[in-house]
């Protein structure tokens, strides 16, 4: 698990060769449409969500976490999220918790 949660930490963390190809306002806009994306993908799970987007994703997915209040429960929590370049669509994983998502 701790293993997953580093390398989504640094595929978020790092750029991507592709980041020279298009303009500010077109990666600005990439990352609300990943953000937009992700937090509605994690609804029944995460209560009013809020996500932290790599900035120019993969070769084929832009990636994000997102964090909030879990549904139903008093507890922050988080998931990571990917979001298909092609489709358009996200898609999120599990539930992570907010004391076992932290970088050291």
């Amino acid at each position: 698990m701790k293993t997953v949660l580093a390398l989504a930490v640094a595929l978020i963390a790092s750029g991507s060769g592709t980041a020279n190809a298009a303009s500010d306002d077109a990666w600005s806009n990439f990352r609300a449409e990943v953000s937009k994306a992700c937090v509605t993908a994690a609804k029944g799970l995460i209560e009013n969500g809020k996500a932290l987007v790599d900035p120019f994703g993969s070769q084929s997915y832009g990636l994000a976490i997102v964090s909030g209040k879990a549904v139903g429960a008093n507890v922050t929590v988080s998931t990571i999220c990917a979001f298909d370049k092609k489709t358009r669509k996200a898609e999120i994983g599990g539930e992570i918790s907010a004391d076992k998502l932290m970088v050291k």
